[in-house]
């Protein structure tokens, strides 16, 4: 029986097959655009590739997107046809398919930490528990999944960069900068075009306030993002952080319309509503509106595509971002449509179900509120939320877009306990000083008038 990369059995009577899904692989934890065409190919080479079907569904659940769901259970229903005379761990892949295609995320994950006690090298099933842990806001669960199975690595094996990326970006989120800086360093020192290497540590020096060491670090490795899936829009917006916190606000805009938010590129026209783009340019626009900058009409297209997505809950996080863009458009009936089917999603049994109910819709309704100046009511809509928003998932650096939500409208309501309130949390969650990031200075001076 064929073996996959890191010699684990693989149901496929073709080699040429088994080798385009190592490629699918190595492809999908490198970020690579081109990485659905290797699946592709081993999908034609065996077209009864159970594994690979399983994969083909995955994929389309990766893109957080209700619309790709039918399609996830066209795959699972084409692995399932195969799946008798497969491997025990890809039967469990399988029930790992089908479980989130039903949106039971905990079952999901469950079975992946599953494979992995018996297969601690399925770097498969171990890059899935790490990504769906993050939009989960689950940072301890992220460190817990990689401490289990690092001693079964070694630096001979390939994708090894992967899991100190994962390392990385999981310590970074657990405050702990010291150990995840070295993971990073030593992915990219192993592979410069390990794109979540690169991510990770972009995270570290943000949180740190190291800016300038930011912005010249991802330019000495943008040169290795060439054929990069959107994580390259991501790299950017990372890099327009640095220069917001700088306030050289014009660089941010700037790399807003020539890189991570470039509607003629080739891959947001691929992807023109994708969650994590939806996401770098709403928290952007939102935050260069906080500091006076005029935005023009770039809030238009994100609202175009926000309606269009009305009532796909697959992103929690993605919420508050299509909420910003319908709000600062004016549709605000379009945004109480929004938040009805917010409320028919929450009643719902998904694991995402009560984040959404429960987390979500009160942002979402304090984004509504906040902009048509009722910023009373925003801080009060969102104040029992502020310390399980994190359930949202997003990182420390996309969070803070919603603490400045908060922040700015506790200022406008004179809401001067609400605004030490949310200090206090910035100030522990946060290494740098206040004082020295841009949307949290002059509420420091607020404070002392």
């Amino acid at each position: 029986m064929p073996a996959d990369l890191h010699g684990l059995p693989i149901t496929t009577a073709s080699a040429e097959a088994a080798a385009a899904f190592d490629r699918t692989l190595t492809g999908y934890f490198k970020y690579r655009a081109d990485t659905p065409t290797h699946l592709a190919a081993a999908l034609e080479a065996d077209a009864d590739f159970a594994l690979a079907h399983i994969l083909r569904g995955y994929f389309m659940l990766l893109a957080f997107n209700q619309n790709q769901v039918a399609a996830a259970r066209e795959a699972a229903q084409a692995a399932k046809k195969a799946i008798g005379t497969t491997t025990p761990r890809e039967q469990q892949h399988l029930a790992a398919l089908e479980a989130w295609i039903a949106g039971d995320l905990d079952r999901t994950i469950g079975l992946w930490e599953e494979i992995l006690v018996a297969h601690p090298l399925d770097v498969l099933a171990f890059r899935l528990a790490h990504f769906n842990n993050f939009w989960l806001g689950r940072p301890a669960a992220m460190r817990a999944s990689i401490e289990r199975i690092e001693s079964k690595w070694g630096a001979e094996l390939p994708g090894y960069g992967t899991l100190l990326s994962c390392k990385c970006f999981a310590y970074e989120e657990c405050g702990d900068y010291a150990s995840a800086e070295p993971a990073g360093r030593k992915a990219v020192e192993i592979d410069a075009e390990d794109l979540w290497g690169t991510h990770a540590l972009a995270h570290v020096m943000e949180m740190q306030g190291r800016t300038v060491e930011g912005i010249a670090f991802l330019n000495q490795m943008e040169p290795h993002w060439q054929g990069a899936n959107n994580l390259a829009h991501h790299l950017w917006w990372h890099r327009a952080l640095y220069h917001y916190e700088r306030r050289e606000f014009e660089a941010v805009l700037d790399l807003y319309d020539r890189r991570f938010r470039n509607l003629a590129s080739p891959l947001t026209q691929a992807q023109p509503d994708l969650y994590i783009d939806m996401q770098n340019a709403a928290a952007m626009l939102f935050r260069l509106e906080r500091q006076r900058v005029d935005v023009g009409e770039r809030w238009v297209e994100l609202a175009d595509k926000a309606e269009a997505r009305i009532g796909d809950c697959r992103s929690a996080f993605t919420l508050p971002h299509w909420m910003m863009a319908l709000a600062a458009c004016g549709r605000y009936a379009t945004g109480n449509r929004m938040l009805e089917a917010m409320r028919a999603f929450g009643d719902g049994r998904e694991t995402l179900a009560p984040i959404v109910r429960d987390v979500a819709l009160p942002i979402c309704e304090a984004v509504l509120a906040h902009r048509t100046g009722n910023a009373g009511r925003a801080v009060d809509l969102m104040r029992p939320v502020l310390e399980t928003m994190h359930c949202l998932g997003g990182s420390h650096a996309q969070q803070d877009v919603l603490e400045q939500l908060f922040l700015d409208a506790a200022l406008k309501a004179q809401r001067l306990d609400d605004v030490r309130r949310l200090l206090v949390r910035a100030a522990r969650d946060k290494p740098l000083p206040l004082a020295q990031r841009v949307g949290y200075a002059d509420a420091e001076k607020a404070l002392t008038q």
